[in-house]
């Protein structure tokens, strides 16, 4: 018995030093997230209309019968003159005479557009600040395979940390009287407001 309760303590403690950051990141981007219209946020916008160098675009189009990836020359040309930084890894459009590739991202959204025929490209980025970027974390918008994973592992954790803690709860009950009547409290709460107030 008491080398399982000090399992159940050990597991208790560990799971919340792990998951302590993360706890704090989503119950603060939970409220960020409720009141995101009362919250004022001023966007900004990036739109770049320009044409590639001809040697640069006919290289690239040379070297590739289906484009789906820029070519190195073509991404620091973007960088170089336009300060466009382009991730490694993306998943393009290519339809024959377009490409197209989008750039969306937590916290803001960004697209390219390219007209292999002319070399004209459009470049529009919307950057709706750092609130913005931890609300869409918190959604695991955009964010990518890994941090998909942590919101998995993340929740896996805070599960553990919840049921070592009801159980602790439990068997520490009869030296606390209060206990039961909160946890009750603790489940009828949301069990009441779901059944009256939403629809």
């Amino acid at each position: 018995m008491g080398f399982s309760l000090g399992t159940i303590r050990q597991w208790h403690w560990i799971s919340a030093s792990i998951c302590m950051a993360g706890m704090l990141l989503f119950a603060v981007t939970g409220i960020t997230l409720n009141h995101a219209a009362d919250i004022p946020a001023e966007p900004t916008f990036i739109s770049v209309e320009e044409q590639l160098p001809t040697p640069l675009l006919q290289d690239w189009l040379s070297a590739n019968s289906s484009p789906e990836r820029l070519s190195s020359k073509i991404n620091d040309w973007l960088y170089a003159n336009h300060k466009i930084a382009l991730p490694r890894q993306y998943n393009s459009e290519w339809d024959g005479t377009e490409f197209y590739l989008p750039l969306a991202r937590p916290g803001g959204d960004a697209w390219l557009a390219i007209d292999t025929e002319t070399g004209e490209f459009i470049y529009e980025d919307t950057d709706r600040g750092w609130l913005a970027y931890f609300n869409d974390l918190h959604k695991g918008r955009d964010s990518g395979t890994v941090w998909r994973w942590f919101i998995d592992i993340f929740a896996g954790g805070c599960i553990i940390f919840s049921v070592t803690g009801l159980i602790l709860l439990w068997r520490q009950s009869s030296h606390r009287q209060a206990t039961a009547p909160l946890a009750a409290l603790g489940v009828l709460i949301p069990l009441v407001l779901m059944l009256l107030f939403i629809h």
